[in-house]
């Protein structure tokens, strides 16, 4: 890795996953990186603890996925319980496909997760992880940012000049302070106790559970590498000095392991906030991840919700750093992602008021009802279907037309990722297919392909053919629909091409008589 002795294109203030993984994303697009991260020596505990199957649709976009995998845990099963232990839900997570390429969720160990960030900065020249570092200052004008830095060992201040500032430095961060920037929302005085621990094998139970029981509410589950995560809600006159002691430690974990098998790494005291800054974007300084925007862990939607931010920005920084578009791209950003997140967080509270009753009343009467519900087909599928979790969409932004024009519609949808046959055979997510950066659709043996390959040409992507079950691919860019997901795409929403963005959200699906709207659209000019 570089080191950085003069201008950089992006300053990221931490390095945490949100800050290093928008620091790869970046350095594909060849852009100059410094990330600083207070922390001298890597974070050896476990923080967060879940993801879901956008986050590794985002790793994947990385090119980090094949690092990550070995060391993540797939959920397959989550069970709700609720008054006196009995069950009143369950998500069979592995039956659920919401066709972008992996299930629900997925468990992970933070320090191996940071790990596999960091070393896969190491691919670019153009990227420097500095530790031990802090952002004491910033000064910004019409062309950059200077960022002053000290070195929390030495002392020693430094001065870095970059086009744009990164906040990723978590819910208190400094970035955030020195542009003044305040957090609306609430936060839960109520504390909670998060344990993580090893459990050998043979003694760990088999799956996740969240327990809905007013006595003692709270989550279990079960991590790679032997990890388990225990948090419960502390009650009224429960101090924090008092259950974070061995023996009580103990008795919370007794009702689901033996206490004996258990290594106890960490136990930790929190509180929920529902926190969002009223603008993320401050001149050419940006806030992601919870510098941005904080939630409860109730949906573990915290750290992926940072990481779609990541996925959102780094682009658009590298294509106006590469003068391929103009600075109003970037206020799509928020634009784009605060919906989503505020969409989130609700549903969070929701669902954290459901399942977190306050009394033995009121929670034997949601039990009652959940169980009789569920028995209604429709419901029983929105609730095992995970159809609670709002769909990642793009309303309103860098979109043909400037905005979703209805719930059905290709632009502002996530692409699906089946599965396809490259011309070697191999078969492989579709993602691998598309490159880093902006891929052009069209059906193999279409009159559209050839307007597909100059649209890639001109917005420096690539230019992808789909073709049917049979049809044996040719070319790098032709792949075979063999599961016919691609395909029925193209047909429910009868389109010719579509143009894809490199975080995968559609800017645009039409019919080849509407291609000179869509390349206008693009700032083309006609043929």
């Amino acid at each position: 890795m570089a080191a950085s002795t003069g201008d950089v294109d992006v300053v990221i203030a931490g390095g945490g996953p949100v800050g290093v993984l928008t620091a790869n994303l970046l350095g594909l697009h060849g852009v100059r990186v410094l990330v600083v991260e207070r922390e001298s020596t890597p974070h050896g505990q476990p923080r967060a603890f879940s993801c879901d199957d956008e986050a590794l649709r985002i790793y994947q976009s990385a090119g980090l996925i094949d690092a990550l995998m070995p060391d993540l845990r797939q959920s397959r099963r989550v069970t709700y319980t609720g008054v006196g232990g009995k069950p009143i839900a369950e998500l069979h997570l592995s039956e659920v496909d919401f066709g972008f390429g992996y299930t629900p969720i997925w468990f992970f160990y933070q320090p191996l997760l940071e790990k596999a960030l960091r070393e896969g900065l190491r691919r670019f020249e153009s990227a420097e992880l500095r530790l031990g570092a802090e952002v004491e200052a910033l000064e910004q004008d019409n062309t950059g940012v200077t960022v002053r830095i000290r070195d929390l060992a030495s002392g020693e201040r430094s001065a870095v000049r970059a086009r744009y500032l990164v906040g990723c430095d978590g819910g208190r961060s400094t970035v955030r302070g020195l542009l003044g920037i305040s957090m609306e929302g609430r936060s839960y005085e109520e504390p909670w106790i998060a344990i993580s621990g090893t459990v050998p094998e043979e003694d760990a139970p088999s799956e996740c559970n969240i327990v809905c029981d007013p006595v003692r509410p709270g989550f279990v589950g079960r991590g790679p590498v032997g990890q388990f995560r225990w948090e419960f809600r502390l009650r009224p006159g429960e101090t924090g000095e008092e259950m974070t002691q061995p023996g009580s430690i103990r008795r919370l974990m007794a009702p689901y392991v033996n206490p004996d098998r258990v290594k106890v790494e960490r136990a930790q005291l929190y509180t929920f906030r529902c926190l969002v800054a009223p603008h993320w974007r401050q001149g050419r300084t940006f806030l992601a991840g919870d510098a941005a925007h904080m939630m409860p862990p109730f949906m573990g939607q915290g750290l992926v919700s940072g990481l779609r931010d990541a996925a959102n920005l780094a682009w658009k920084l590298a294509r106006v750093i590469h003068g391929r578009a103009s600075e109003a791209l970037l206020d799509t950003y928020e634009q784009e992602r605060r919906p989503h997140v505020r969409a989130m967080l609700d549903a969070t509270v929701r669902l954290g008021y459901v399942f977190q009753a306050r009394n033995t009343p009121t929670a034997l009467l949601r039990d009652v009802l959940l169980r009789g519900l569920q028995r209604v087909p429709d419901v029983r599928r929105f609730v095992e279907g995970f159809r609670f979790k709002p769909p990642p969409s793009i309303e309103e932004g860098w979109l043909l037309g400037g905005r979703r024009s209805g719930r059905d519609a290709p632009e502002g949808s996530y692409l699906p990722q089946p599965r396809v046959r490259l011309s070697s055979g191999e078969e492989r997510l579709f993602d691998d297919a598309l490159g880093s950066g902006f891929a052009v659709l069209s059906r193999k043996n279409s009159p559209a392909t050839d307007a597909a390959r100059g649209l890639a040409e001109a917005l420096g992507g690539r230019a992808v053919t789909v073709g049917p079950a049979g049809m044996r691919s040719t070319g790098a860019a032709a792949v075979e629909d063999h599961t016919g997901r691609l395909a029925e795409w193209f047909t429910r929403h009868g389109v010719d091409l579509a143009v894809v963005r490199p975080d995968r959200f559609v800017f645009g699906a039409v019919p080849l008589a509407r291609l000179q709207e869509l390349r206008t659209a693009l700032g083309m000019s006609r043929d």
